[in-house]
């Protein structure tokens, strides 16, 4: 399925009263990462596809526009960001949005196995036992996804196996085993996600509680200075925070962003949300302050990052069920968040989907795969959970079958893998 790119579009969002986030505003009517093009009634100019702020006084909104955009209320939704300035000033992102391809740039699999062992509160063998509690995913594999043209493996690992303690040197093994694995697929064009699958923890202890933010910077930095010269390496933070404060996770994700920046290394970051960063439950408050309301204080000076969120499709949004809630669950459920992104001019990264072998999950799958084509103004990529050597007969593993056959879903991704 072939989505066409439209001559013209338009894709703003305007909320009375919006503030640009911590890190996003400068001084004076210009965000950060952005140039000043015109002043209100005048004309914005450029060529290609950019993102345009309209506004003043760190209060914008931002649409989304080709070969240029005129700068006036009504283009940008109606709604005045700020009506205590008057005059409003249009200012274009330096950096241009590749609208060249039908699909978000990355695009792939969760090929699990070295998380193996242990579970979300940290329980389980750990270390544990190569080859017994947990595997590396092998070559083989990223060489079947990549056959499939999938660009992205994201590499689930965990915290404990590489640095058994804190502050100290990676485990030597343990190190060979994943840089290894980097090494040979990024040799091979195809980008790893390196995600630390430890929910916001170290054994049992819980980040900025029972193990430091220096620490975890710590893990960063020494992970940031091997791979800075690496651009088809992308950070993933921290797999599902949960069971904290909203605030804690976030000064811990801002430690470890500094500690990344100050190793030289400029590579995209993923950063999560707390509460196991659901799409669906950005804006919600169960788990304490909304992702949506806190996450804009992520501090990032390089200005690459995008937010990961996970989304599933059964009735509680776990994953834990093949069967799928409607055939349109999924675009529902990324609705509110996508426009969360697009209203702040953030980048957002499906870190795992998936739906069980049957016809309502197809249907879901394949509008939610669709929705991100189509909001690929903001949507960076996503990963498929999952694959893997250790899965067997796991209800959403695409790994290909002992006889060689795809997995059925696998046949769903096919169309958005151009």
């Amino acid at each position: 399925m072939q989505h066409p790119i439209p001559s013209r579009w338009l894709m703003a969002a305007a909320l009375a009263g919006l503030t640009a986030g911590a890190g996003t505003a400068q001084a004076g009517n210009v965000p950060a990462g952005y140039t000043k093009c015109a002043i209100d009634g005048g004309t914005c100019a450029f060529s290609g596809a950019r993102k345009v702020a309209y506004g003043a006084a760190g209060k914008y909104v931002y649409g989304i526009y080709q070969n240029g955009v005129a700068c006036t209320l009504a283009n940008f939704g109606g709604v005045d960001p700020n009506p205590d300035v008057p005059k409003k000033v249009c200012s274009r992102a330096k950096k241009a949005i590749d609208m060249s391809s039908p699909v978000p740039a990355y695009r792939g699999v969760s090929l699990a196995g070295a998380e193996f062992g242990a579970d979300p509160w940290g329980n389980g063998a750990l270390p544990g036992t190569y080859g017994v509690n947990y595997i590396y995913p092998n070559q083989g594999e990223v060489s079947y996804f990549a056959g499939k043209k999938m660009n992205t493996v994201r590499l689930p690992f965990r915290w404990e196996r590489l640095q058994p303690t804190l502050q100290a040197p990676f485990d030597a093994a343990e190190w060979s085993r994943l840089n290894g694995f980097v090494a040979n697929a990024t040799a091979g064009g195809t980008t790893v996600v390196l995600d630390p699958h430890n929910y916001a923890r170290w054994y049992t202890n819980i980040i900025g509680a029972g193990v430091s933010n220096n620490a975890f910077a710590d893990f960063w930095s020494r992970l940031a200075t091997a791979y800075k010269g690496n651009p088809k390496v992308v950070f993933a933070l921290m797999n599902e925070p949960h069971d904290m404060a909203t605030e804690q996770w976030l000064a811990a994700a801002n430690a470890a962003i500094a500690a990344i920046r100050a190793a030289g290394a400029n590579n995209l970051v993923l950063v999560p949300g707390n509460g196991w960063t659901g799409a669906h439950s950005w804006s919600q408050n169960w788990y304490g302050s909304p992702n949506a309301t806190t996450m804009l204080g992520v501090i990032d000076p390089a200005n690459n990052h995008a937010y990961e969120v996970h989304q599933y499709l059964d009735g509680d949004s776990s994953g834990g069920s093949a069967t799928c809630v409607s055939e349109t669950i999924g675009v529902e459920r990324l609705t509110a968040f996508t426009a969360w992104l697009r209203s702040h001019a953030k980048r957002g990264f499906l870190g795992e989907m998936a739906g069980g072998d049957n016809a309502t999950c197809h249907v879901a799958v394949d509008g939610m795969l669709a929705y991100l084509s189509a909001n690929r103004d903001v949507w960076a990529g996503w990963t498929w959970w999952a694959a893997g050597p250790w899965w067997g007969g796991y209800m959403f593993s695409i790994e290909p079958r002992s006889d060689g056959s795809d997995a059925p879903q696998m046949g769903w991704l096919t169309p958005y893998l151009p």
